[in-house]
């Protein structure tokens, strides 16, 4: 066991994480970075991205993940493999992190990237089909599937969204919801009603995701919750779209968090109600989650941090000044 000491801790990796030790090396903060169970965060299990600027051909995301760590470390970031378990917030700068290996992390400043999970149904060929088909962001895959026949799963704001922008690829989706009403705010059913391109099916659950002869998502398998009668539905791409998950179990009772469990922040910026704690990416954002966003929170945590670390505040115009000390 050991103890690592730095300007900056950084906890997660993904797109937020890597770019605030991007600007945090450059900026001589010495960072060290704490890449938890999935390094490289949600891009890791999506193959082509297609929507990050920069790269006129599609990239693949694992790829695109690696080439920021290693630019991050390339500036002088430290890598760790090892997952927080535990976080002392409670006394202010230096913060103090344990990990599983037993490792102990302390930093002058600490940036939470640890992001969110999509929800998943957790039936069969789901997690088979991912990038074959099955996908849990439309914004990110629904160019994949112009002019082609498209389902997307859930009731609530999230999939009444996704199936309104999947209309500018598709002429051809159907929202199938479990119950036989929408749980999602009512400016939207409104929208999704109107629509001449979305059909709703109700009363229909997933039970498997199942391949076509190509190997890619052919049809799904529905169960009817009133009469329990099977059926199939065919179709190009499918799009859970029950929610996400914010990592954020391990600031529980340490940080405010909103009702969905994200980590609340003054508005328009990365800071949370700790000062030198910020977090950047989707574990604060229940709105964008795109990479992109990700990262340019990601810097923004590095240069508030920056200046945290340098006694100044950004005032409302954009002007710094001597932060005041605390009574």
């Amino acid at each position: 066991m050991a103890t690592h000491r730095t300007k900056m801790l950084i906890i997660g990796s993904g797109p937020a994480g890597y770019s605030a030790a991007i600007y945090g090396a450059r900026a001589m903060m010495e960072p060290i970075v704490v890449q938890g169970l999935q390094p490289g965060g949600q891009l890791t299990i999506t193959t082509d991205v297609e929507n990050y600027p920069g790269f006129r051909d599609v990239v693949q995301g694992p790829w695109l993940m690696d080439e920021m760590k290693s630019q991050a470390e390339h500036v002088g970031t430290r890598m760790m493999w090892d997952t927080i378990v535990e976080v002392d917030l409670a006394n202010g700068s230096p913060f103090r992190a344990v990990g599983d290996s037993g490792d102990e992390y302390i930093g002058d400043v600490l940036v939470i990237a640890t992001g969110a999970q999509a929800k998943w149904l957790g039936v069969p060929g789901e997690q088979e089909l991912g990038g074959k088909g099955v996908s849990a962001c439309a914004t990110c895959d629904g160019f994949f599937y112009r002019g082609k026949k498209v389902a997307v799963i859930g009731g609530g704001n999230t999939a009444v969204e996704e199936a309104l922008y999947l209309t500018n690829h598709s002429d051809d989706v159907t929202l199938i919801h479990r119950r036989d009403e929408l749980r999602a705010e009512r400016i939207l059913q409104d929208r999704l009603f109107k629509s001449p391109k979305i059909k709703v099916l109700w009363n229909k659950t997933v039970e498997r995701f199942e391949a076509g002869e190509n190997g890619a998502l052919a049809q799904l398998a529905l169960r009817d919750t009133e009469t329990g009668q099977d059926s199939t539905f065919a179709c190009d791409g499918a799009f859970v779209a029950i929610g996400h998950a914010p990592s954020t179990e391990l600031f529980e009772g340490k940080l405010e968090m909103d009702a969905s469990g994200y980590l609340a922040v003054e508005p328009g910026t990365p800071k949370t109600a700790i000062p030198g704690v910020f977090a950047a990416g989707d574990v604060m954002d229940h709105t964008y989650r795109q990479a992109v966003t990700a990262a340019g929170t990601g810097c923004m945590a590095a240069l508030d941090a920056e200046r945290f670390l340098a006694g100044l505040e950004i005032d409302l115009d954009g002007h710094a000044h001597e932060a005041e000390a605390a009574e």
